[in-house]
């Protein structure tokens, strides 16, 4: 997501110092999750809006949404370079706000996949270079601007759909579907809405046995994360409130909730109001990685202890007690 519905909140155009980076305690259990005493390293700045962390052979790479650029940054530099431009399938037009890649993720095979919101679709970035679309339409429909995008073990593609990357959002000409929704892509290429009632879907993750699916909603008058329960097919069914972040949000700690992950013991790892918030499988606050700015997501690499922040102009870590799923010794 880019910051927050127009005129709704004014965004932080101020870059954070290092003093404003911090971690703050609610709970007992999260010092089994972040050591005491632990810090918050900013690693590079200077970017317009980073969103969609992920750690692959060595490398963090993210998304610069507005610029239409993917970076790639490595241990023990100062600066992240340009991997990818357009990032978002082809070049900056009057009527994408923001056309750039924006959620990522690897395939089995260890490839990037990248939601284009320029080109309305979720493509795998070959070795060669090559985009190959997996998906870029439903009953025969431009897809608004794909967000976050999670695989599952099966091989089975989720997707968000908010009008983010669209000038004037829902009232773009170019928005042709009627909803904003959650999709489903089966390794056939079969695409199915699984969601189709929440106003801003944005962040996506799944429990670490893959049976709960959480989307994170960016909507100002409902800035919550819900929980479904995974069907044998891949939809979902029980919809329930997770996680209410709207009393969070103030004109100190903006973001709303946004990309997510999920650490092994199943403790949710949102980004939103002020940095990223730590929630416990119960629905519990346990702490918050202040990083002061709006923060659009996180994903763990190195080992898998290290949790890699992009947090609007910059990007950040902090290492942790615990691992992401399936991030072991990655």
């Amino acid at each position: 997501m880019k910051r927050f519905l127009p005129l709704l909140f004014a965004p932080v155009l101020v870059l954070a110092q290092d003093s404003d980076l911090k971690i703050e305690r609610f709970d007992p259990a999260f010092d089994q999750l972040v050591a005491p005493g632990t810090r918050i390293e900013k690693l590079a700045e200077g970017f317009h809006w980073s969103e969609g962390p992920v750690w692959k052979d060595g490398s963090l790479y993210f998304s610069d949404v507005p610029e239409n650029k993917l970076y790639r940054w490595q241990p023990g530099e100062k600066s992240a370079k340009v991997f990818l431009q357009p990032s978002g399938g082809m070049e900056s037009t009057p009527a994408f706000k923001e056309p750039g890649s924006n959620g990522l993720t690897l395939d089995a095979k260890g490839n990037l996949i990248l939601c284009q919101q320029g080109t309305q679709r979720v493509a795998r970035l070959e070795p060669d270079g090559k985009q190959v679309p997996l998906t870029h339409g439903y009953e025969g429909k431009h897809f608004n601007s794909p967000n976050d995008v999670i695989y599952s073990k099966n091989g089975n593609l989720y997707f968000t759909d908010p009008p983010y990357g669209l000038e004037g959002l829902n009232d773009s000409p170019l928005k042709q579907l009627k909803f904003n929704g959650v999709f489903l892509v089966k390794p056939s290429g079969e695409t199915t809405a699984i969601i189709k009632d929440l106003t801003f879907p944005n962040g996506l993750a799944f429990s670490p046995d893959e049976k709960l699916l959480y989307v994170g909603v960016s909507d100002p008058q409902s800035a919550k994360v819900w929980v479904y329960d995974v069907q044998p097919d891949g939809t979902v069914a029980n919809k329930r409130l997770f996680f209410d972040a709207g009393p969070l949000v103030s004109d100190k700690r903006v973001g709303l909730p946004d990309g997510m992950k999920v650490d092994a013991q199943g403790d949710l790892w949102c980004a939103a109001a002020g940095g990223v918030l730590v929630i416990s499988p119960t629905g519990k606050h346990l702490g918050t990685i202040v990083t002061n700015q709006q923060t659009g997501n996180c994903a763990w690499g190195d080992d898998g202890s290290t949790l890699y922040i992009c947090a609007n102009m910059f990007i950040c870590r902090v290492k942790t007690l615990t691992h992401g799923v399936g991030m072991v010794n990655k």
